[in-house]
């Protein structure tokens, strides 16, 4: 991606609400993007001091060496955000529950808005922040980072465009230690757990790949208050590949993902713990090899994207806010596969 702007040379403003985990991560996305500028930063709780921000930990890296500057402006409220006339974009990397409520505020506001995922914990609310950005000056985009991380983006141009045959079968695979929220109840039963928090990656890159499955089967492990906390499912597309996708908090510690693709002439691995050589690819008839990708972290290029979008006026085409919205139907029809032991058709 590239950084120019069509309309002009000024970077794009961009207020950053929720300074977690995610919310770090945002902003280092940010501040390696020329055409972008962190003007504000918005927390109920946590805030810079002097353009410092600390204490924000997570599973790769925390805030200790982020510093914003001390012209950022700080709020702790979204309304002190979008009355700001200075934002032109809104990125929300709070609590999943208040995405709905915050991403229709923003799109009325006028701004664009970046959504954390989930964009909704139901597809019935991501509706209507669907309904809000149809009419909207701006536009939202979920932030699903797998469509723009290295390997995973690769692999959608396989899928397109078949130098190795048709896909046969794909398998993904998702693994977290539980994460320290959770623990605190942050994020309860209700809220869908892994599935919904984890797995939910995973999900919305097979709609990417294959389009919408007919139906899905989900197994899970469910702990005593409600939450799944692992979860494995098979999406049924008449005809094939034949798909399924595990995710889960139960691994002891650390994190990992990937994935193995057969192909009619090959068979693409994945796997994060492999560091440089993380895809490999072998083809019939020959050595295995892994494939460098020197692509920015999916959160860069999910960004980079984002702030091309703006600059151009135009909607994001590679995640669409319709896209948050199947997302979800998806991972609610495998929620109520778990809760019945059955197959889940999708509409």
């Amino acid at each position: 991606m590239t950084n120019s702007n069509p309309q002009s040379a000024s970077p794009v403003r961009i207020a950053v609400v929720g300074l977690g985990f995610m919310g770090v991560m945002h902003i280092r996305a940010y501040q390696k993007n020329s055409a972008a500028k962190i003007i504000a930063v918005c927390d109920s709780m946590r805030l810079p001091v002097n353009g410092i921000l600390a204490g924000v930990k997570g599973n790769v890296g925390g805030s200790g060496d982020i510093d914003l500057g001390s012209q950022v402006k700080v709020y702790r409220a979204l309304a002190e955000v979008l009355a700001d006339p200075e934002v032109d974009i809104v990125d929300l990397c709070t609590p999943t529950p208040l995405h709905p409520e915050q991403a229709i505020a923003a799109l009325k506001a006028g701004k664009y808005v970046l959504c954390e995922k989930p964009v909704a914990r139901t597809s019935a609310a991501a509706r209507e922040i669907v309904a809000t950005a149809a009419s909207a000056k701006g536009f939202l985009m979920p932030a699903m980072c797998m469509r723009f991380w290295p390997g995973w983006s690769w692999l959608r141009k396989v899928v397109q465009e078949k130098p190795y045959g048709a896909i046969k079968a794909a398998r993904f695979r998702r693994m977290s230690e539980m994460p320290g929220w959770s623990k605190q109840g942050t994020y309860t039963s209700d809220l869908g757990g892994a599935l919904f928090d984890l797995h939910i990656h995973d999900t919305d890159f097979v709609q990417f790949l294959f389009g919408r499955p007919q139906s899905v089967y989900s197994t899970s492990v469910t702990s005593a208050g409600g939450s799944i906390d692992h979860v494995v499912t098979q999406y049924n597309y008449p005809g094939g590949p034949a798909v399924y996708a595990e995710g889960s908090w139960l691994l002891t510690k650390g994190f990992n993902m990937a994935y193995t693709v057969h192909c009619e002439r090959a068979t693409i691995d994945y796997d994060l713990a492999r560091g440089a050589d993380a895809l490999q690819l072998s083809e019939a008839g020959q050595e295995p090899k892994f494939i460098r990708d020197d692509s920015p972290d999916g959160y860069s290029g999910e960004i980079n994207y984002f702030i091309e979008c703006v600059q151009r006026r135009t909607a994001p085409q590679v995640v669409t806010v319709k896209d948050g919205q199947t997302a979800l139907e998806i991972c609610e029809a495998e929620e109520q596969s778990v809760k019945t032991g059955q197959v889940a058709k999708l509409a």
